[in-house]
């Protein structure tokens, strides 16, 4: 959890209150002038005239007073490869992997345009940013189709070595087109112990050594790029499957998922299904419970 202390003129401090005049909560500590809470940070303005910034994106909201991301020198301060993948935990969809090469003369472009954990980032936005960030940054996008995944899940793979599959064969596309990084990362889904296991199965290797790295997205911009570019093409891909359907598919998978599975169940059957979601996940049970009322 990051933790930032600035000292900014009274001025930011009334400019900042009125933007998040919303956060505002009640503090009983009397030293605290203004307390925010807000998502995955919280704020607090002291007597003293000094600000407390704590939380996952504590840096977002410091920039707001002028705080500048200092780059990591030893994690990104040279040409690196960052993966993410989207859809592992939605119901509807597939799985999207996407592998990017990022360099440090582009950090300050990603930087202006607002690029970070795509978790802190409306849809909205991850559909205005993707289109730039594919324009100007060498990437190697992957989507596993729901139907493809259901073919392959229990017999080739499990939900584990299939996205070892992907960040793998993703890194090696990428690999392929010539880009030469210092170093390549991960973003966390199993231990390294397990993905060097999964990955002897597969049939493309390269030497560069690879490392795992918890919360990625948020210490790497190659790793954010990925997650964003994931993110739009999985958002796609739910939205082009839903306009063939018929149906708005929800991601996710809660309740709203097991109310449309249950609609595509009835209209399509178990076919229509497989078409659009990954059949393994309990809301294909809960959908067909929905039926037999």
């Amino acid at each position: 959890m990051a933790s930032i202390t600035l000292t900014p003129s009274e001025k930011e401090i009334q400019t900042f209150v009125q933007q998040y005049e919303q956060a505002l909560t009640p503090s009983k500590n009397p030293y605290i002038r203004y307390f925010f809470k807000l998502p995955q940070a919280s704020v607090s303005i002291y007597t003293s005239g000094k600000v407390l910034l704590q939380g996952e994106v504590a840096e977002r909201y410091a920039s707001f007073f002028g705080y500048q991301v200092r780059p990591v020198a030893s994690g990104q301060n040279f040409p690196m490869i960052g993966t993410d993948e989207v859809g592992n935990g939605s119901y509807f969809g597939g799985l999207a992997v996407v592998a990017s090469f990022v360099t440090p003369d582009q950090h300050d472009f990603l930087r202006k345009l607002g690029v970070g954990d795509s978790k802190t980032l409306t849809d909205q936005k991850i559909r205005q940013l993707a289109p730039l960030l594919k324009e100007r940054i060498q990437h190697q996008a992957l989507l596993l189709s729901p139907s493809k995944y259901n073919e392959i899940i229990g017999e080739r793979y499990n939900a584990v070595s299939v996205k070892v599959a992907l960040h793998n064969q993703a890194i090696f596309l990428l690999l392929q087109k010539g880009v030469q990084p210092e170093k390549i990362v991960i973003d966390a889904f199993t231990s390294a112990q397990n993905y060097d296991k999964y990955l002897k199965n597969e049939a493309n290797h390269f030497s560069n050594p690879v490392s795992l790295e918890e919360k990625a997205e948020g210490k790497y911009l190659a790793v954010a790029v990925s997650s964003i570019i994931a993110r739009d093409l999985f958002l796609e891909n739910l939205e082009n499957m839903g306009r063939e359907l018929g149906y708005q598919l929800p991601s996710g998978a809660g309740t709203a998922s097991d109310k449309v599975a249950s609609q595509i169940l009835r209209a399509y059957g178990i076919q229509g299904l497989n078409f659009c979601a990954k059949l393994h996940f309990k809301n294909t049970e809960k959908a067909k419970k929905m039926l037999e009322r």
